[in-house]
Formats: C-alpha cells, structure tokens, sequence
C-alpha cells in the first residue's frame, strides 16, 4: 500500500510540475538531457543567448548565425516543447531527405531520446525516419528539395534548418503548412551566404536584435563583432605569436578572458535594431562561443588572404554574416573595358566563318550571337583559344522569332535551354535539324566535358553548369571578349548578378557553383554561356563527348 501511496504521489507531483510549465526554456532545464562533453541536465549556462530565443512569442523567427552556436539544439527544443506540452504537429525541415534527414534523425534525434528518459518515454514510434510519434502529435522530418514530401502536412510548428542550402523555391509551399492552424509559430535557422540571400533576405525583414551584454571590464553596454573585438598578435599563419589572439572590448579596448567568457556573457539581453517589426530575427557570431577560441578564426582569417574558399568560411561560418568575396563577380570596369567601337546588330557579317548562339529561356528568350576571332590551337582547345565578338544580343517573344535571326546573322551552332519551354526548344531544334542543340545543366560531369544524348528524338546536350560559367564569364576578367559600345543596363546587370560562391558538398569539401539573388534576373548571362558551348559544334569537329577533342 505504501508504495501505491507513493506513486500516486509522484504521479501527481509530475502532473502538476507539467502543469507549471508554459515556456520552452522552462521544460529544456526540466527535461532535456545531453550527451557529450555537456552531459547531464540541459543548461544555457554557455549557451546563455539561447534562453529569451526558446520563449519568443512571434509567429516567425529567424536566426542568422555563425556555425556551432546551439542553435539546432534550440530547434529541437523547442520541437520537443511544442509536442510534449502543447500536443502541437510539428515539421522539421532540412535541405534534402537524404542525407540530411536521415544524418539528423541518426546523429540529433535518437541519440536525444536516448539521453533522456522523459523523451524515449515520449515517442512511441521512431523507427520511420521522415515521421515520428508521440501520442497524438507527430513529428515530420522533411527535406526541402522534394514538393511532395511538403504537401498536405498540417502543422503548427515549423523548423527551417540550413536554409541557405535548401531548394528556395520550395520554402513557401513549406510555410504553407502552418496556415490553416489558430496557433502557428516558425522558426528559420541557416549560416548565411551573401546579401538578400537565404536566411539573409528573411533576416533583413525582422527586428535584427543582437545579444548586448555588459563589458566586465568597463561595464558599458557592448557587443562582440569583427573585426573590432578580434585582437591578432600576429604578423602570418606561421607566427607562433599567434596563440596570443585574444578578444577585446570595443568600447575600452580591454582583453575579455575567453575562458570567463561564459560568466560575463550571463547579463547579455536581445537587443533589437528595429522595434516596431513583428517578425524577431537573431544575430549571434563565435566571437561569443566558449567553445571556439579566438586564435581559430585568426588562423581562418590569415588562409582567407589567399583562398576564396577560406575567406567565405570565415565570414559565413565563424562570423555569421554575408560576404561576397572580390573577384566572385564581374564589375562594371571590367565590362566597360571590353567594349569596342561597333554597335548592337550593325556588324556585317558576310565572310564570317564562325557564328554561335545562345538562348535562354524564360519569359523572353534572351539571345547572344557571337561571331568567333580563332587561335592557332584552334584544334585542341578551342574556347580556350578564340576570342568572341559579341555582334547582337537582345530578347524575343516568339520561338519562330530565332529562326530569323539565325539566318540574319548565317549562324552556324546555336545551343538553347531545355527548360522550362521543353516542347517549344525541341520544335526550334527540330526545324533546325544539326544546327540547334537543346542544353541541360547537371550534376556528376568533369571541366567543360559535354554529354550528347544518344536518343535520335532529342538533339540534347548535358554539361557541368559552373565549369562553363567559369569560361563563359571569366572573359570578361581576362578582357578575351569585345561587346558593342552601345551594350545595354539589361545585359550588364545580367552578367553581374552572378556570384561564384562556396559552400560545402555532403563530404565536407568547398565546392564552386554560380548563385544569385532570388528576385534578380541572369538570362543573357546563360546566352552567353550556350554561345560558348556553341562553338565547338560549329567548329564541326566529329562525334567525341569531349569539347576538347571532336565533337559533332
């Protein structure tokens, strides 16, 4: 009878304790359990910013953050909040299914049931990666690259994680779920990449709030940022005075002791830049992390002096903030500096031998015709070797519109998008039989190597999209261009959106691709890359899927 009597009594003791809690960070101290060189009962102890984010009343939330700063452990807490006390669906979104939401359920979610007994307790279904149970509520687990495995899920609470290396054109249709509910809160959480970009554009919308705190030495209001609070003693990588780097005060110039960090860091508070916005962003770097010492990003910051890969971790994932580094884009100078003394569609082009287009398609078809200048190792490399004159470039309406201009102008390989006008670009190819080639970028294919489709219906070319662009706009660097003297704001602004970025493969490795921002348009920078691609069909050098060696 006793030991009745005594779990009643704990059964009520844990209801009411259950009862009294109404914030997530209430039920992270109470029941979250870690892991790892943190483990025992969850603490904001060095993690104290964490703490006014996990009990934010605002329907959208974004944090723009370096990496490692807890912020994925604040989703999950404030996931495990969400189903736990307010029986609320929930949907976790990461960028793809695979391996990102295999990776999280293996390496974040299980070991955190694991570590607490409240949560194994909790879920009574977790062996299905992309839906786990607890109850009545569910969790989804969901990557952003597939429509479909965001359809029909109505949530209330909704994570974003990794935004910037997420499908964007599918994080509406995510956000989408949370409508049809009385209650909806999401929370966007991503290192950034560059200006009015991924989480950088959802940032720009919110109150932007910085965590303030008190200087231990001045005791004036602060806050850590770069470069202002990094002090480097060294003079190179190499500079055993290195391991001196040391972070400051800004207001009193005075070092603050990493190893206190977490002790002075308790009287910080969210500062907001913009206080009448409804939407709370958070903006925190690894100046404020125990974990990380100072002397870490002074090493990144010497190898980012001559490694662009370098440069962009350090701004993205140890400061948090968006960097386009110099030189990732084509400037006006540059452009001006490949001008001639021609017009727009006035060469004559009687006894050219070489003429390419290319066409992107949108709604207009942007087009750039080129008539080609060869080099005398025309024969082993081509593009390397001949200079383009850009002799018209301009957009149409109408696919029946290009067949004028092909004859115009005598060209002689033209090479347009395949989408999204898939049926119009083949009925163009068709009526251009051997002239026309319809263009995929894809994955999976080396350097300038171009794929051709063996299907006989579809005169179809695959080709890597960076490593093209890579040629197709370095001209303008390397000055082995001419463009018109009259070469429009459209053109130019097309060509300039283009930023050569870097960012991690699934590996782990920097890789370069070629982004730009969401609302910005980049059509005639695509016509000029398929006009590139053009000329080694127009130089007609055989049947090899090498643009190095024949190609048909």
């Amino acid at each position: 009878m006793a030991d009745l009597v005594s779990l009643f009594k704990e059964r009520v003791a844990a209801g009411l304790k259950r009862k009294s809690i109404t914030k997530a960070s209430q039920w992270a101290e109470t029941y979250r359990q870690m892991n790892g060189q943190l483990a025992g009962k969850w603490t904001f102890k060095y993690h104290p910013w964490l703490r006014e984010m996990h009990d934010s009343d605002a329907e959208l939330n974004v944090g723009q953050k370096s990496a490692q700063m807890g912020y994925t452990e604040l989703a999950l807490n404030l996931t495990f909040y969400h189903i736990d006390i307010r029986n609320i669906d929930c949907l976790y979104i990461l960028p793809s299914k695979t391996p990102d939401a295999s990776d999280f359920s293996a390496s974040r979610f299980d070991p955190a049931l694991e570590a607490s007994p409240h949560l194994e307790q909790l879920f009574s279904n977790v062996k299905n990666i992309g839906h786990k149970r607890a109850g009545s509520a569910n969790l989804y687990i969901r990557g952003a690259h597939s429509k479909s495995g965001l359809r029909s899920i109505p949530v209330g609470f909704i994570i974003f994680d990794e935004v910037d290396v997420m499908n964007q054109d599918n994080i509406s249709l995510g956000m989408e779920r949370v409508s049809g509910q009385m209650e909806k809160k999401i929370w966007m959480i991503s290192t950034p990449t560059h200006d009015e970009m991924g989480i950088n554009k959802f940032y720009t919308q919110t109150t932007q709030e910085h965590f303030i705190f008190k200087c231990p030495c001045c005791s004036r209001s602060t806050e850590l940022i770069y470069p202002d609070c990094l002090k480097i003693t060294a003079e190179s990588l190499v500079d055993p005075r290195i391991t001196d780097t040391h972070v400051i005060c800004k207001e009193c110039k005075n070092e603050l002791k990493h190893e206190t960090k977490w002790q002075w860091l308790q009287s910080g508070l969210w500062v907001p830049s913009y206080e009448n916005r409804i939407e709370r962003g958070f903006y925190i770097n690894q100046l404020y992390s125990s974990t990380v010492k100072p002397v870490e990003i002074a090493k990144l910051y010497f190898r980012a002096q001559s490694d662009p890969a370098a440069e962009q971790e350090l701004y993205n994932s140890k400061l948090g903030l968006t960097h386009t580094s110099k030189g990732s884009t084509i400037s006006d100078t540059e452009i001006v500096d490949c001008k001639r003394g021609y017009k727009n569609g006035e060469v004559n082009t009687s006894g050219m031998s070489m003429v390419t287009m290319g066409i992107d398609v949108g709604k207009w078809l942007h087009y750039e015709i080129d008539s080609w200048s060869l080099g005398s190792n025309a024969s082993t490399d081509p593009n390397t070797a001949a200079i383009p004159r850009v002799i018209k470039f301009g957009k149409v309406k109408d696919f029946e519109e290009l067949d004028d201009l092909i004859m115009k102008y005598g060209v002689l390989s033209c090479v347009i998008d395949a989408n999204p006008e898939k049926r119009k670009a083949l009925e163009f190819a068709t009526r251009m039989f051997g002239m026309v080639k319809m263009c995929y970028y894809v994955k999976g294919i080396t350097g300038k190597t171009i794929n051709i489709s063996k299907d006989p219906n579809e005169p179809s070319i695959s080709v890597d999209r960076t490593a093209w662009l890579d040629l197709a706009l370095g001209r303008f660097k390397t000055k082995t261009i001419q463009l018109p003297i009259d070469v429009d704001i459209e053109y130019t602004s097309h060509i300039k959106v283009q930023i050569k970025s870097y960012q991690k493969d699934p590996d782990g490795n920097y890789v370069a691709r070629y982004i730009k921002p969401e609302h910005r348009e980049d059509h005639y920078a695509h016509a000029r890359n398929y006009a590139e691609i053009a000329l080694g069909f127009a130089i007609g050098q055989g049947t090899s899927q090498s643009i190095n060696k024949r190609i048909m």
